[in-house]
């Protein structure tokens, strides 16, 4: 399955929650209009076909520690230390990650 059509899958598991935007909605263009959103704030895109997901710092360190991520630079050259490309690439990884992303985002702004 192409990362795309994965993507999809998590676009339509998180369209009816509550602050939640999904690309393609009116008025969304440049970076982050491909980008699931809570509050305005991106927490799961697609990049280069891997999941890259905002997590607390010290979950990113864990999970490129154990493999299961990879650093995600934005193409500045230095890694942005909340945010993980997933290695995984199946679906119930993605999902499960991008719910954890959704928590970690959607808190920050209560």
């Amino acid at each position: 399955m192409l990362a795309e059509e994965r993507f999809n899958a998590l676009i339509d598991e998180f369209r009816s929650v509550p602050g939640v935007s999904v690309p393609g909605e009116p008025g969304q263009h440049g970076f982050g209009s491909s980008a699931l959103k809570v509050h305005g704030s991106i927490f799961a895109m697609v990049s280069g076909g891997r999941l890259v997901v905002k997590l607390p710092r010290d979950r990113v360190s864990a999970l490129i520690g154990t493999g299961a991520g990879a650093p995600f630079d934005a193409g500045k050259g230095r890694p942005m230390k909340e945010w993980l490309t997933v290695m995984a690439d199946d679906q119930e990884s993605w999902l499960a990650l991008a719910r954890d992303a959704l928590d970690f985002v959607g808190s920050a702004h209560h």
